[in-house]
């Protein structure tokens, strides 16, 4: 690993500090930047995305006494949950475990209402976050940031929006999200239909009113099996047009039990400590230390049957290889695709559901509410699009190579443009005029998922090379924001003020990502994982998939070995500070 390359400099905060008394109006928190350009503002760190990464990392940049600034497109906070309001929209992580640790008034305050939170209790909760620590007064919202441009000469980020803002910043934290840029399919005559179309992801705040209608849902991943059932239920009839079908284990939802709940709270100490220290995604599952091939046939039946009665995620941890050797998955595979086949009375449509193209698992599985049952309604139909493919959408519905359907509306569950869509969305340059998507052109590459070679100060939260979509993501968030704030942070006490991965480290890191998942089965299936969805996109498995113990131990190693593998140093000459920051000292 690259040793770290010290140069003697002032605080970055004692440095600024020095100039606070040529500022004006004590008590603003803004900084003066002087530029060629013409004049900007200028904060000590700008958060991009209010999900629960932005608002998190808001928090913590206060409190190491930076002025901030959040921006974000929608008109509230909750990132993925504050678009994805369609019908049946629910987390697969447990209510329990599916929020903030860092906090315990919040965690003991807040009440889940259900096992698996729907969209709308998760968003309640993401508002009672901004409202309790008063976050919305330092975010922007409406407002997207179009581009970000580093500046050698002052080792500053300037930043633009689409509301026509340029701010100069010296720290840019990217808390865009693993799941916000939508996609739509490249589908002839879209333009044409004469009715509605929505997309999951993009989905009307006032709801959408389906009864009566004739409706086509195209796409079973996540978003349309939870959907697909709700939306049966009242429309006239409901096309389903699946070109791979995905792996889904019943969720087992219902009320949270008060007891349950309490069994949470009078241990979340000791519990968190454990999603910290023994679990390989931060989420606490029944694990088993058995091998799925080597168990007796009669002893695994009776484990995958009890899993499934449970449901939820669980059902994966049922024996302890299940994702690293096919004769294991096979044994979970077969049970789930007997599984369909004893719940869809129509044998043809069973066997449609029932995938064969990908171990199970490696697509990120579905956990879901009557799915299956759905099929055996009078008002559904599955198409599959895999043997008579979608030729194009006309005004009246979409046309298949065997048949034309009759549609009123249209729902997109194509998903998302994963991990890499919204960074790439921002025209992003670094050092030497390099573009991010230059950079990234053959598939993303960061060091531990946070930062990237020729790209100074810039951070991502849960960025690809992390365990991010792996793993609970406010789980994941958590480590994440804690180890930028602890790195800007020491960084101040050590008299730095620029960071960025050395080249040699990233590529190290690179290599082991993809050797880490090269052991396991997740290379096998054509997933959002690998950018399969996405057409040109490069292959590339983009998740660290070697679990959240060892990824935190690597960041702690790092960190504690004066982080190593990053390039700090002072930088830049002198900032114009009418800020409040403070701690600050001379090294």
């Amino acid at each position: 690993m690259t040793s770290l390359i010290f140069r003697p400099a002032d605080s970055l905060i004692f440095f600024m500090s020095q100039l606070q008394a040529k500022s004006t109006a004590a008590g603003n928190r803004a900084l003066n930047i002087s530029t060629n350009s013409a004049a900007a503002t200028a904060v000590d760190a700008v958060v991009v995305g209010a999900g629960f990464g932005g608002l998190y990392m808001l928090h913590r940049l206060r409190q190491l006494g930076l002025s901030v600034r959040g921006f974000e497109r929608g008109a509230d906070v909750g990132g993925t949950w504050y678009w994805n309001r369609y019908p049946g929209a629910r987390c697969d992580v447990e209510s329990m475990q599916y929020s903030f640790s860092f906090s315990e008034d919040l965690q003991q305050e807040w009440r889940w209402g259900e096992r698996f939170a729907s969209q709308p209790e998760i968003l309640a909760y993401a508002k009672h976050v901004a409202e309790r620590f008063d976050l919305r007064r330092d975010i922007q919202f409406g407002c997207s940031v179009s581009a970000a441009r580093y500046d050698e000469a002052t080792a500053l980020w300037e930043i633009d929006t689409d509301q026509g803002e340029r701010l100069q910043t010296r720290f840019c934290i990217m808390a865009t999200g693993c799941l916000s840029a939508t996609r739509m399919p490249d589908i002839a005559g879209l333009e044409l239909f004469g009715g509605k179309t929505y997309h999951t992801g993009l989905w009307p705040h006032e709801g959408v009113d389906f009864a009566g209608l004739r409706v086509g849902v195209i796409g079973t991943g996540s978003s349309g099996i939870q959907c697909i059932p709700v939306i049966a239920q009242q429309a006239g009839h409901l096309s389903v047009f699946q070109r791979t079908a995905n792996f889904s284990i019943p969720a087992g939802n219902g009320p949270m039990d008060d007891d349950y709940e309490r069994s949470w709270k009078d241990n979340y100490s000791a519990l968190r400590r454990k999603a910290r220290e023994d679990t390989s995604s931060g989420t606490i599952y029944e694990k088993s230390t058995l091998k799925g091939h080597e168990a007796n046939p009669d002893e695994r039946q009776r484990e995958y049957e009890r899993r499934w009665q449970r449901g939820g995620g669980n059902f994966m941890h049922a024996f302890n290889d299940l994702l690293l050797d096919q004769r294991s998955n096979d044994t979970a595979a077969d049970f789930v695709r007997a599984r369909i086949r004893s719940i869809v009375r129509n044998p043809a449509v069973a066997d449609m559901l029932s995938p064969t193209d990908h171990p199970i698992g490696t697509k990120r599985i579905c956990i879901d509410t009557d799915y299956y049952e759905t099929y055996n309604r009078d008002n559904v139909t599955l198409v599959d699009v895999r043997t008579a493919p979608i030729e194009r959408i006309t005004a009246t519905g979409l046309q298949t190579r065997d048949a034309h359907y009759e549609l009123d509306s249209m729902v997109f569950a194509t998903g998302y443009d994963a991990m890499t869509g919204a960074l790439l969305g921002i025209d992003i340059t670094g050092r030497g005029g390099e573009t991010l998507a230059h950079a990234w052109q053959a598939g993303p590459k960061t060091y531990l998922g946070l930062m990237t070679a020729g790209f100074p100060n810039l951070f991502t939260v849960t960025g690809p090379g992390s365990p991010s979509v792996l793993s609970s993501v406010i789980f994941s968030i958590e480590q994440h924001v804690e180890w930028i704030a602890d790195c800007l942070e020491s960084m101040r006490s050590r008299g730095f003020n620029t960071i960025e991965p050395e080249a040699a480290a990233q590529e190290q890191w690179v290599a082991h990502v993809n050797e880490v998942a090269d052991r396991t089965l997740f290379p096998l299936a054509n997933s959002w994982y690998m950018g399969a969805n996405i057409p040109g996109k490069p292959r590339v498995f983009m998740p660290y998939v070697g679990g959240v113990v060892p990824y935190r131990q690597k960041c702690d190693e790092v960190a504690a070995n004066g982080y190593e593998g990053f390039r700090l140093s002072q930088a830049g000459p002198g900032l114009q500070h009418t800020g409040n920051l403070t701690n600050q000292q001379e090294t």
